[in-house]
């Protein structure tokens, strides 16, 4: 019992910090976006070889390695395209 509310606690805890991991992108509703096909292209053009492409919140986002071939994970507007946020 005890440790089931040790866990619940912990949960709990680290949620507000995992609210905070992936970055609002847009507002834009999803009829607005680029198609996955088409932000994919514009990726490429910018240097990045992508490993996985997915969805986050209201983010498209990318795990791949950069045009340096360094590690890269970065969150794009689906709607313009633009970046929003870089990590590593």
């Amino acid at each position: 019992m005890m440790l089931k509310l040790i866990a619940a606690v912990a949960i709990i805890a680290a949620t507000p910090v995992l609210a905070l991991a992936s970055p609002s992108c847009t507002k834009e509703p999803k009829s607005k976006w680029m198609s996955e096909d088409a932000m994919k292209a514009k990726i490429d053009t910018l240097g990045y070889k992508v490993k996985t492409f997915e969805i986050t919140g209201n983010c498209y986002e990318i795990y791949g390695k950069d045009k340096d071939g360094k590690r890269a994970e970065v969150y794009f507007n689906p709607a313009s395209g633009d970046i929003v946020q870089k990590g590593d």
